[in-house]
């Protein structure tokens, strides 16, 4: 741990304070009937040509059934139509390298990853997909799947701003001028100084060398930039290249790995800012944008600390120690750029690497393990980090207010009941979904086929997995080989659970709270904003998370831990 870290960590820091102001205006008036947000002029005539073509009723709004069902129709039809693209590459076009069909386990996995936002990949990029399944089929999904994310987000938090309404917003506006005003602009301009920074876009065919060493190589290139650009933006994480941001076609250089590392921040960040301005309470928006600081820091100090003192066996094996653990990680970013990457890919739902997260040493690969089962709120997936933490939120001032025996209050609004089992539900969907499948990965032998560690580091391969398909959020241990009909059939329902399962009694809280009254402000209405608030947010969130996962933690990384300082032994 040295100056140059510390100081960029808070260069990072710096850069994201200072753009979710502006990038928060910004989606407000995207998000907000009769504003005219920035390039409206130029977007306008494509969004209102758009909904004539399609029918849509921009000023009509849908209550929580209709906007969830019109989600769910729109994802499945995506979805189905991603995997016709797949099965079907060898015959589409854009396929210099003649990639055959996926197979239908492998297709129906890619699907459901690219559809709910994970992008888990099960394959390698650059030798399975055509580029245009790689365009059309996949980089057009993570804008999608983002899009989603953000209108989900808008549609509680308007839950939330709206006294006595029934209706959340449109489905099909807020999809169209997030894409349109949002994620569309900002990716061009992206995606040309990715192009700039020396990532390939192009249509060529792969170029076969010879290097110094006599040996023959193929070059895999295409249109990289242009899909790399949305990855992250989008938190999706789908890597054109199987290396992912670990190959130098992908993140070449120090900017493009600290842009990048921003960007997948950058409107999870920004939503916080959202939600204060549409509640008309901006210090509660820097109050949970401080509670993510919070958990964000810890989780990257622990990962960095721990990457920078490896086991005293580094010693013996003559590797200087000193170094930090240095296996799995490009030389070119070191042990703090890879903690510090390894930490926001897993507090957001994105699952880009720039190294390998199973070569980390045991404390160091459980912080990206735990920070996607506290359910990657941390300035997590694009919409998804805000409706998680707000569901805390709601289950925090619950608690507070059977601490101090007041009926609990969230703005002005009683939060009942019904809020507190949707809020509960949607907790212990993720829950029994990570720990379901890792329990039955864990004595399948089907699934053990795939693991190449036994012991404590193997059943973390099969939590992680679990944790990142249900989390939507495709980081991997890259010990596991999941490219088989039962991890790809099984990983993929773990990511339908964690998507749809969830977001649906988030959306019922959601349609629950636009019905109700707002309050006045009294003496005795609980604070949502400050240290107070802010510091029971961030305990509520690691003690039920803590509480669900500890056991399995123990058993995995923890175990290996002792194990690898010589406190205890495996028998």
């Amino acid at each position: 741990m040295n100056l140059l870290g510390w100081l960029q960590l808070i260069l990072f820091l710096g850069v994201l304070f200072l753009i979710t102001k502006p990038l928060g205006i910004h989606l407000y008036k995207v998000l907000t009937p009769g504003e005219k947000p920035f390039l409206g002029a130029v977007f306008g005539p494509i969004e209102r040509l758009f909904y004539r073509l399609l029918g849509i009723e921009a000023k009509s709004e849908q209550g929580w059934l209709a906007y969830t069902g019109s989600m769910l129709v729109f994802s499945l039809v995506t979805c189905l139509f991603t995997y016709a693209v797949l099965r079907l590459q060898y015959y589409l076009p854009l396929n210099p390298q003649k990639f055959a069909g996926l197979a239908p386990h492998l297709a129906f996995n890619t699907a459901m990853s690219f559809t709910t936002n994970t992008n888990w990949q099960s394959y390698a990029g650059e030798s399975t997909c055509s580029y245009f399944s790689q365009m059309v089929g996949l980089a057009s999904h993570n804008f999608w799947s983002a899009a989603v994310g953000i209108a989900m987000a808008a549609a509680l938090v308007r839950g939330i701003a709206r006294a006595t309404s029934k209706t959340l917003g449109n489905f099909w506006v807020d999809l169209t001028r997030v894409t349109l005003y949002v994620l569309l602009p900002i990716c061009v301009v992206y995606a040309l100084f990715l192009v700039f920074q020396g990532i390939p876009q192009n249509f060529q065919g792969y170029t076969a060398v010879t290097g110094p060493d006599g040996f023959a190589q193929t070059i895999a290139q295409g249109p990289i930039a242009s899909q790399i650009a949305i990855k992250m933006l989008g938190t999706n994480g789908g890597g054109f290249l199987n290396a992912n941001a670990a190959h130098p076609f992908e993140n070449p250089t120090p900017l493009a790995n600290f842009i990048q590392m921003i960007s997948i921040f950058s409107i999870g960040s920004a939503l916080t800012y959202y939600l204060g301005k549409m509640v008309k309470n901006q210090k509660h928006g820097w109050s949970v944008w401080s509670a993510m600081v919070i958990l964000f820091v810890a989780g990257a100090l622990v990962c960095w600390w721990a990457e920078s003192h490896p086991s005293h066996l580094f010693g013996e094996m003559g590797i200087r120690a000193a170094d930090g653990n240095m296996e799995g990680k490009e030389v070119r970013f070191g042990v703090f750029n890879s903690a510090l990457f390894a930490t926001i890919t897993t507090d957001a739902s994105c699952g880009a690497v720039n190294s390998m997260h199973d070569s980390f040493t045991p404390l160091g690969g459980l912080v990206p393990l735990f920070n996607i089962e506290l359910g990657e709120m941390i300035f997590g997936g694009v919409g998804a980090g805000l409706y998680a933490i707000l569901i805390f939120v709601v289950i925090s001032v619950f608690i507070a207010g059977l601490m101090v025996g007041r009926t609990p209050e969230y703005l002005g609004k009683k939060i009942e009941a019904y809020d507190v089992k949707m809020a509960v539900l949607y907790t212990l969907v993720g829950a029994f979904t990570i720990l379901g499948f890792t329990a039955w990965g864990a004595v399948s032998q089907t699934a053990q086929a795939g693991l190449n560690n036994g012991g404590p580091h193997g059943l973390t391969e099969i939590l992680y997995a679990f944790s990142s398909g249900t989390g939507n959020n495709g980081s991997a241990f890259a010990g596991l080989t999941a490219n088989a009909p039962w991890w790809d059939v099984a990983l993929g329902i773990a990511m339908f659970l964690g998507r749809f399962w969830m977001i649906i009694p988030m959306m019922a809280l959601a349609g629950n709270l636009v019905g109700k009254k707002i309050a006045p402000t009294s003496v005795g209405s609980f604070p949502v904003s400050g240290a107070t608030f802010t510091l029971l947010l961030v305990g509520t969130i690691v003690i039920v998370g803590g509480l669900t996962f500890l056991p399995a933690l123990a058993l995995g990384p923890i175990v290996e831990h002792f194990i690898m300082t010589g406190s205890a032994k495996l028998y």
